[in-house]
């Protein structure tokens, strides 16, 4: 038997489950013996529960030996990120100024996966509310990239991100608002799917808010959309239930028309150069393969994104007076620091941010649609250092440039490894759908999997 399951694929796992040659038991358990050995480097985890692993795994075990399995993910390992509800689990959402107490039922795709028999072994870190598209939190230990610890996993699914290049198991769930499944993917290597908005049942549901999959091969992030985009009827913002043929990955991608963003319509900054290079020879890829891929103009603009800025420092600031001043204190200086430029703000320029972030989503639709596809970096720097918060500088916002505007449209993007720097850092190639092609988006990453050639192996405890 391998002496290394936890790296093993959910397909694998399952193919294996069902042959009766291999155990969940035996399996969490190397998943657990993988934490014990990465977590003092990246502090991935929140509220591991290794009894509770255990009897899960033990219990599939049972099921699989009588032909019986539960569900399709019937004793494979998978963490959520925290702000995902698991009943009898407090979610800090990352702050030490959130009141702790445990949740009470677990939330849409806690409750899928559950139902499909997975073992949840663990919750995974994110900053204070979700804010950042970094790891620094108030309340967790400061996640850290498991290829170089001195840097960034990217956030705000930062210990999803890490988790799944440490190898915690093959399935791992984070929350995308801007880019909070897709920048940590990118800067951890592995492949993140922000799902076409509703796809997912979230609670609570949220404009622009979406769960999707981070793993490292996109079937099994198929295998997890599967399961997850089953309806719930907490979530009134879902899309209906579709039979979508979700493993169905092969695609020939001739004759596709496919638009290239690598340019950024704001004066003082440019894609890192790494970046840009890696994201430049992934479309080659697809072009030697009969696409058509053609350069798309940025059609953002310094109003929408002064709008998506303002919008959400305000959020920070309603949060934070809706707290008892002892435990408002208690939030990271950055959420203080957001509702302290919100202060000023009159109810029109609000009001007015609202509207950009419409503009932006109408906006978007309309510069995408004439492509099947667009490819595009998913972050223009590369991960950072591990204790910040951005990538510094005055371009505050550039970190989400080529990702924010997916959500407020609502459509499937994913990023996928496409190479890494000199330093060996990760690149993460952001592959875009129109919204509800969510099956062609994993296609198209499916395709460039197979095709872009030999990885570097996975980062290994030092």
């Amino acid at each position: 038997m391998s002496s290394r399951l936890f790296e093993l694929s959910a397909t694998e796992l399952l193919g294996r489950y069902r042959a009766r040659t291999l155990s969940p038991v035996d399996v969490v358990k190397a998943v657990l013996g993988r934490i014990d050995q990465w977590e003092p480097q990246i502090r991935a985890t929140y509220g591991l529960d290794a009894q509770a692993a255990l009897a899960g795994a033990a219990a599939s075990e049972q099921r699989w030996a009588r032909g019986e399995p539960l569900g399709d993910l019937d004793g494979v390992p998978i963490t959520l990120k925290e702000n995902i509800a698991t009943r009898g689990t407090p979610k800090p959402l990352g702050s030490a100024a959130t009141e702790l107490a445990p949740a009470p039922v677990d939330a849409p795709a806690a409750a899928r996966v559950r139902e499909a028999g997975a073992v949840i072994v663990t919750k995974t870190t994110m900053p204070d509310f979700g804010f950042l598209g970094a790891a620094p939190s108030s309340f967790h230990p400061l996640t850290r990239n498991p290829w170089n610890t001195a840097h960034n996993t990217g956030g705000s699914s930062s210990g999803a991100g890490a988790a799944a290049a440490a190898g915690y198991g093959p399935l791992h769930l984070g929350t995308d608002i801007g880019g909070s499944v897709r920048i940590p993917a990118s800067f951890c290597g592995v492949f993140g799917l922000k799902p076409s908005h509703g796809r997912v049942p979230c609670e609570p549901p949220a404009p622009a808010r979406v769960i999707g999959p981070m793993t490292r091969t996109v079937a099994d992030a198929a295998l997890l959309m599967k399961v997850v985009s089953r309806p719930d009827a907490r979530d009134y913002l879902s899309l209906p239930p579709q039979d979508i043929a979700w493993q169905q990955l092969e695609r020939d991608v001739r004759g596709l028309r496919i638009g290239l963003w690598t340019e950024a319509a704001v004066q003082g900054w440019k894609v890192d150069a790494e970046v840009l290079a890696a994201v430049q020879a992934a479309a080659r890829v697809f072009e030697a393969a009969g696409a058509i891929v053609e350069p798309l103009a940025d059609w953002t603009t310094d109003e929408m994104r002064l709008g998506l800025a303002q919008f959400f420092t305000m959020r920070c600031r309603v949060d934070l007076a809706a707290m008892p001043p002892e435990r408002a204190a208690l939030a990271a200086r950055y959420i203080h620091a957001a509702a302290e430029k919100a202060a000023d703000w009159t109810p029109e320029e609000t009001f007015r941010a609202f509207t950009r972030m419409q503009a932006m989503h109408e906006a978007t639709v309309a510069a995408t649609l004439a492509h099947d596809f667009v490819l595009a970096p998913v972050s223009p720097v590369l991960p950072f250092a591990a204790e910040a918060i951005n990538s510094g500088g005055e371009f505050a916002l550039r970190d989400s440039h080529f990702t924010v505007p997916f959500n407020q449209s609502g459509q499937p993007a994913a990023s996928i490894r496409c190479g890494h720097s000199a330093a060996g850092l990760p690149i993460g190639l952001q592959i875009i759908g129109r919204r509800f092609d969510d099956l062609g988006v994993l296609q198209l990453a499916h395709f460039y999997e197979q095709a872009r050639g030999p990885q570097a192996a996975w980062p290994e405890p030092r």
